[in-house]
């Protein structure tokens, strides 16, 4: 049986390490970039801000997984940076819908990517894949509804659709973790606002090991979370960070509106809490190698 995956957003974090496990797992895999380069995989040109893509991409699939986004966490959130953040997630999503309306493929199932900023700032409650979305006021929440509303078209093609809502990505190679180790290396480590807000988290190998799941198993359909079944308080988090680290926390919390006056709207990311629910995907049968926090961090920076 064929085993063709079409990644795009396979140049990011998560989508290079996911074409490195599929490969080691013997799928073949290919790109969608808006600049093809020399690379050991197949590239195949698309520009979803144009509504282009080179006709032969979906048909050479017989799985898409949709990762493209231009990162949330890169320079403060302008109008115009905001724009980017949504149009990069929609025109994909929506350009990939479009040619899977066509005859001529072979696309079994097609993955997508949303995220937990949809349940917005959820405090101390508990939240899962029933929640409803926070207000469309709320930039994060908004992006990430709209982007499950573009998959869902894919989904009433009658193609097997996932949409995994991703937490805080941990690995050393980029996301919000370098920042963080950066600074509790530097001995300048300390929790953000009342330290008291949840961050949700997943070990980047545990997600590209989920994304191959589902992709193998005709039962995974619908929206899962895509999150450790422990998430920890941000005093938590940069408390065990500092330990795994072998540094001191010396200074004190950085104090909300300072975090406000540097990051402007995006300070959001750091502050909301949300206490995402991992029940669903362990429920499926998913088996997490980094359940827990220090294990995770310690795969990363063990010989610290």
């Amino acid at each position: 049986m064929s085993r063709k995956v079409l990644i795009s957003g396979g140049t990011g974090m998560i989508g290079t390490r996911l074409a490195e496990m599929l490969i080691d797992a013997g799928y073949e895999v290919a790109l969608l970039s808006r600049k093809p380069a020399a690379s050991h995989y197949r590239s195949f040109r698309w520009d979803p801000s144009a509504g282009q893509i080179d006709e032969a991409a979906v048909r050479y699939a017989d799985y898409i997984i949709n990762l493209a986004g231009s990162s949330v966490s890169e320079g403060k959130w302008t109008d115009e940076r905001k724009r980017d953040i949504m149009t990069s997630r929609l025109g994909g999503t929506t350009l990939l819908a479009r040619e899977l309306a066509k005859p001529n493929h072979h696309v079994r199932t097609f993955i997508s990517a949303s995220a937990i900023g949809i349940y917005g700032d959820s405090a101390d409650r508990v939240v899962n894949e029933e929640t409803p979305p926070a207000p469309a006021a709320d930039f994060l929440a908004d992006v990430s509804r709209q982007w499950e509303l573009a998959a869902h078209e894919v989904d009433q093609l009658g193609i097997r659709t996932v949409i995994l809502r991703i937490g805080i990505v941990l690995s050393p190679e980029g996301g919000a973790l370098v920042p963080l180790a950066r600074t509790v290396k530097m001995m300048a480590g300390a929790a953000l606002g009342s330290g008291k807000q949840y961050m949700s988290w997943i070990h980047l190998d545990d997600l590209c090991r989920l994304l191959i799941q589902m992709l193998e198993e005709p039962q995974w359909q619908g929206t899962y979370n895509a999150v450790a079944p422990h998430p920890v308080t941000n005093q938590e988090f940069t408390k065990t960070l500092a330990e795994v680290l072998h540094r001191p926390l010396v200074l004190p919390k950085v104090p909300e509106f300072a975090l406000n006056l540097m990051m402007g709207e995006m300070s959001e990311i750091v502050l909301a809490s949300q206490r995402v629910s991992a029940e669903k995907v362990l429920r499926q049968g998913f088996t997490f190698e980094y359940p827990h926090l220090k294990s995770a961090l310690e795969s990363f920076y063990g010989e610290a």
